[in-house]
């Protein structure tokens, strides 16, 4: 894959994410007005990581726009990330009964994003930043499992 191909799907994903999350975001903001308190830490924790994450990717980005191919995996983790954690936050907000299962994948998928990161953190204050937040995630995730 050349760094072209992976510039362009890695931003095409990253729009996709932050529209998804601005769904998400509006969606989760609605439900707490009618007091979903089940879910709380899992939705607030699902929304911090996307949000760090989403800086984390534009930083990888902008690092491989230079010719950093040393970030190319990070982004790839964050990216999966960023898809997981916005399904399992729209998830968590609706109380849906796929929320264990999902907490299950998504914490899967931020350990291996907080293994990634925590190579970059003393370079890039962003990847530490999605190290610490996809370890809450993780935390909040094995309690819904």
């Amino acid at each position: 894959m050349e760094r072209r191909e992976l510039l362009l799907g890695a931003g095409a994903l990253a729009f996709s994410t932050i529209a998804a999350s601005a769904f998400g975001a509006e969606h989760t903001h609605d439900h707490m007005h009618h007091g979903n308190a089940q879910n709380q830490g899992l939705i607030d924790a699902t929304a911090d990581c996307v949000k760090k994450g989403q800086a984390c990717l534009n930083h990888c980005l902008d690092l491989l726009a230079q010719g950093d191919k040393e970030m190319a995996a990070c982004a790839r983790t964050v990216s999966q990330m960023l898809a997981t954690c916005g399904a399992l936050e729209q998830l968590s907000s609706l109380n849906s009964k796929h929320v264990a299962k999902m907490a299950k994948v998504v914490a899967g998928v931020c350990q291996e994003c907080e293994d990634e990161c925590r190579k970059h953190e003393k370079k890039h204050a962003e990847c530490k930043a999605c190290a610490d937040s996809c370890a809450e995630c993780l935390k909040e995730c094995n309690k819904a499992v």
